[in-house]
Parts: structure tokens; sequence; C-alpha cells
């Protein structure tokens, strides 16, 4: 009888993200060929992505002072280190920097792949004196261990190439995966009364993910202010974050009438921008918008477009790295300057970034045209909708994990 390789899977918690959604899903499909653990740094906070799998906890937890820290790094190393020589993996796959850095000085059994969800050069959240140790010598000095890292984009591998020193042959890309046809089924679960009511009152922008300085949404409130000025529309937002209480004040003081989900007015048409919070299934909140609008001032490959892609809506984004020109012009390169005009690629529209105070009154006037053109025209929507839908066939599962086993079966024989 034989017995299925081993493999490891470590991120540093199982909260919410899209990191953790993808993690999930790695683990859930790479069960179907090997016998998968994940592993975490504590248990702290729900599984709020539970695949079956195995979960083991090095127990170690964060937070405290410099001191501290550096204890907990070195207690999280060893523990991978013992968990390894136990198991004995055939791999060990890492996703998220500080699981990253664990993976590479543990040691041990099996070999080493890192994940890389989103960009490093542009991640405003790595700042700081921590954020200098991690681009100026952690990454430099230990990405090099590895014996390959999978980025989520193309375009992260130049960042990672040119930006910190990591060597070309150890890179390549590997894409998101998304279930097409399961997010197909969900899309078309019935909104409530109330909530058909919003969409059949004016026509609806959406967007989704979580409220962070990432997803750069506040821009979005002044651009849809404009739109409102020329036309009736509804701006529905899907998700929740620490951003929530800033971006309420924000539209509110832009005039806007706001109705948010953990407030208890009743849902009504009355409004112009609807905060959802977050939802169990988000993707029938999609389905019947006309056309979904993404921020973001930086991604990896962002799992909100895809999924409005997969429901069939006409996206628009911003031109960030990295992710959405891969996914909507991917015959086209990343441009050496800023998109400053609207570019309608193969499959979608990519628009000005939203996060540059100096063109920042021109790129939001650029939104609010594109915006206003595409509410106008619904044979472009309808064009730009099923072009999305079609390409997100290149991101079936199926077609996906091919790659990953290809890579790990080539990793595990060197």
């Amino acid at each position: 009888m034989t017995f299925p390789s081993k493999i490891l899977l470590l991120i540093p918690n199982l909260g919410l993200g899209g990191a953790q959604r993808v993690f999930h899903d790695h683990s859930v499909e790479l069960a179907n060929k090997y016998a998968v653990t994940e592993a975490v740094f504590n248990a702290d906070g729900d599984d709020l992505y539970p695949s079956g799998n195995p979960v083991v906890s090095l127990e170690v937890s964060g937070g405290g002072g410099a001191v501290a820290k550096l204890q907990n790094f070195r207690r999280r190393i060893s523990g991978l280190r013992r968990l390894r020589e136990r198991l004995q993996p055939l791999v060990v796959i890492s996703h998220l920097e500080g699981a990253d850095y664990v993976n590479l000085l543990s040691g041990g059994p099996g070999k080493t792949i890192l994940c890389v969800h989103g960009s490093k050069l542009h991640d405003a959240n790595i700042r700081g004196p921590i954020g200098w140790l991690r681009k100026k010598v952690l990454i430099p000095a230990l990405y090099n261990r590895a014996d390959r890292i999978v980025t989520v984009s193309r375009d992260i591998i130049p960042e990672l190439v040119e930006g910190f020193g990591v060597k070309r042959e150890k890179l390549l890309t590997i894409n998101n995966f998304f279930e097409v046809a399961q997010i197909e089924a969900k899309s078309q679960e019935a909104l409530s009364a109330a909530e058909a009511a919003v969409y059949a009152a004016a026509p609806v922008l959406v967007t989704s993910g979580r409220l962070t300085l990432q997803k750069n949404q506040a821009p979005l409130l002044d651009i849809f202010a404009a739109v409102l000025r020329q036309q009736p529309a509804k701006l529905v937002f899907v998700g929740d974050g620490e951003l929530r209480d800033p971006l309420l004040s924000h539209a509110r003081a832009l005039g806007l009438r706001v109705f948010a989900a953990w407030e208890e007015a009743p849902l009504t048409p009355d409004y112009d921008v609807y905060f959802l919070g977050l939802q169990q299934n988000p993707f029938k909140y999609l389905r019947p918008a006309t056309a979904f609008v993404f921020p973001s001032a930086w991604e990896g490959f962002p799992m909100a477009l895809g999924e409005a892609m997969v429901c069939g809506l006409p996206v628009l984004s911003t031109d960030c790295p990295t992710g959405p020109r891969e996914m909507l012009a991917p015959a086209t390169a990343s441009p050496t300057t800023p998109l400053r005009r609207a570019e309608t690629g193969a499959y979608g529209v990519l628009l000005p970034m939203l996060n540059q105070p100096a063109t920042l009154v021109n790129d939001q006037a650029e939104w609010t045209a594109s915006l206003t053109a595409l509410l106008a025209n619904e044979h472009e929507r309808a064009r730009l909708g099923q072009l999305a839908a079609l390409r997100m066939k290149d991101f079936t599962r199926e077609r996906i994990f091919g790659q990953w086993v290809e890579l790990i079966e080539q990793v595990g024989r060197e």
C-alpha cells in the first residue's frame, strides 16, 4: 500500500483575509493528493475558513516589546523545526511574510516553498524601522534560501528580482484559482425584498473587500458623489474592517445618505451608500449590480475582483500593483509611468490609482467620467461583463492546481 506524501502548510493565523482564503483553498485541494497538515503560530481567534485537515498550533502568541517579539520569533522557529522532524513532510509551503521567515530559518525535513500574495515594494503597511528591516535586510538576506518562491501575480516577480535581489530562477507565478461553478451558483441566490428594492431603485455600483488602507475606498466616495450629481445611482460596500467608522464619517461629510447594516435603521431605497458588512454569500450582491468598482492601492492577485468577473459584471479597477492589469489586460505590460487616462483592456477597464495627492483631483475626474459613460452605455456593460466571465475560465481550480502539483513533485525530486 502506498501512502500519500505529507505536505505542511504554514500561515501566521487563520483569521479573515484574502491570504487565509487562498490558504484554505490550497489546503482543501492539495488534500486530494497529499496528506496535508496546517500549522499556525497560535490558535487565537476563529478558524473562519476550516478545511477539515489537521491544524497544529505552535502555541506562540504575538505582541509585546522588542525582546518579547524576538523570543517569540525564536520559539516559532524551534516549534516548526520540531513539527518538521515529527511529520517528515515532502515540502513546507508558507503563506505571508512572517511565516516565510519561520519556514526559511527552521530547517529540518522538507523542501521550502514560499507563496507571496502581494506587492512588497508598494505595500504601505511595510513602513517605519521594522518595514526598513524587512525590505532592506530580511527579504534580501533570506528569500534566496527558499527552494522555490511562488508569486500569485506575474508582476511581483520583477519587484522581487530588481527590488530585493531574489534570484530569478527561484521564482514562478501560479495565479490564485476561483471556484467558478460554485461562485456562479451562489450568485443566483435571491436578494431579500428590501435588498431587491434598493437594486431596483437606481443603477448599483458595488465593491467588496475589507475596509482597510490597502483597499483605499475613501476616494471612491468622492467619485460616487460626483457621479450622483450627474445621474441617480447607488454605491454598495460588501465587507467590513478597521476603517468602517472613518469611511462612514467621510460619506456623511460629503452629504451622502448612508445606510450601515450594524445601525438600527431599516433598509430602504432612500439611501445613496450602503455598507452591508460581512456577508456569508457576497456573490448574490455582485451579480445583480450594474458594475463593480475596485479602487485598491496595491494588491496581489485580487480575489474580490476575480469573483466579480465570475459573476459577469463589467469591472473598473485601479491599475495598481499587482494583479488587475494581468487579469484585465493580460497582453500588455505594466506601464513605466502611472496610468493617467482610462484604458479599456480586453476584459475590463483600468483607471488611475487614487493615492497620488498631486494628481488626485484629475484622477478622480477620470474615474467619474468613465463611470458615467459606462452607466449610460448598456451595450458596453453587457460586452465587458461577458468578457470578464470568459476571462475567469483561465483560473479554474483544475488548471491552477495542476501547476501546484507539478511544482511540488519537481521540488520534491530535487
